[in-house]
């Protein structure tokens, strides 16, 4: 009876040791798996076009928003055709009214007082000085409109070529940098500081 007993427990002890052998096994086959599709997922890799950034800042140039359709950012596109069409809009309606006042102020100068600033009175509705003031005006307006606009024309390139660029950019997990809160035990304190990942 004695003898039955021990060879019982050591038959259990067998059985127990490879049942969780086995469970522990399945797990770490599991995990490896995930592991596996996880580290697939990070490494695949986008094929990266070198001329994409020139080319976006080509469409740009050639027709403003064309990058910025090249580039699937088409929100984008009413800004920069709303902002430069502004800009010419202003541009012209500054440019019209300089010339209506210099086109005055040149027959002023010839003697003549049917201009359309002159009025109907023996004296000027607006005067010499008045016309060479609205003329210093609306070419001042102008000229800035028409800075403004090459600005915005050269910001539409620049937009395309960076967003580009930034389309290209490396933002998986083997290449990060986080900032990390880190509690220590030994000294009974917690680190602040930043991580940095670089794998190859």
């Amino acid at each position: 009876m004695l003898n039955k007993q021990p060879i019982l427990f050591f038959l259990f002890v067998i059985v127990s040791v490879c049942g969780f052998s086995q469970v522990e096994s399945d797990t770490i086959t599991d995990t490896t798996i995930d592991e596996l599709k996880i580290e697939q997922a990070l490494t695949k890799q986008r094929e990266i076009d070198p001329l994409r950034p020139s080319k976006a800042a080509f469409y740009s140039a050639i027709l403003p928003g064309l990058g910025q359709a090249y580039n699937k950012k088409y929100w984008k596109i009413p800004i920069v055709i709303g902002a430069i069409t502004t800009g010419i809009v202003v541009y012209d309606f500054n440019n019209d009214q300089y010339n209506r006042y210099r086109d005055a102020f040149k027959r002023r100068l010839a003697g003549f007082t049917d201009d359309e600033f002159y009025g109907t009175g023996a004296t000027p509705a607006i005067s010499d000085d008045g016309l060479i003031r609205a003329q210093r005006q609306f070419r001042r307006n102008r000229d800035i409109a028409m800075l403004i606009t090459a600005g915005i024309y050269i910001l539409n390139i620049i937009d395309a070529n960076v967003d580009a660029h930034l389309l290209q950019f490396n933002v998986d997990e083997n290449l990060a940098m986080r900032p990390h809160f880190q509690y220590n035990p030994m000294e009974n304190s917690s680190d602040l500081g930043v991580t940095v990942n670089f794998k190859f």
